[in-house]
């Protein structure tokens, strides 16, 4: 599986951005996505992730109300819709896949993803 993430760019604070995700060499049936972004000097850190059916959303504390993530399986596309943002959410931002039988099932561990894209850059302006 491949995974290209786009979408990034620069932004002043209080604006928006939606990054994507395209999977290519199987469709995102029984994939969870999960986001996480990466600050220069800091760990990957988890932003949201969504089930496979996507009936089951999962967002860190300091995006929640202001990030929403989605999915469109027939596009083997997932989004992540970024408002209100802050000089804070400036990152690399990657998404991930896990492959899972479970229609409902989340998590927010770096460690537990099987695939990776390549990140796209979310620079912040103050």
């Amino acid at each position: 599986v491949q995974l290209q993430a786009s979408g990034g760019g620069l932004v002043q604070a209080g604006g928006s951005l939606r990054l994507s995700c395209v999977a290519s060499g199987r469709t995102l049936t029984n994939l969870a996505v999960g986001w996480f972004r990466q600050a220069p000097g800091k760990e990957r850190a988890f932003v949201a992730a969504i089930s496979t059916s996507g009936i089951t959303t999962y967002y860190a504390d300091s995006v929640k109300g202001r990030f929403t993530i989605s999915r469109d399986n027939a596009k083997n596309t997932a989004y992540l819709q970024m408002d209100s943002l802050k000089p804070e959410d400036t990152a690399v931002y990657y998404c991930a896949l896990k492959v899972s039988p479970y229609s409902a099932w989340v998590s927010n561990s770096v460690a537990i993803y099987d695939y990776w894209g390549q990140g796209t850059l979310v620079t912040v302006s103050s």
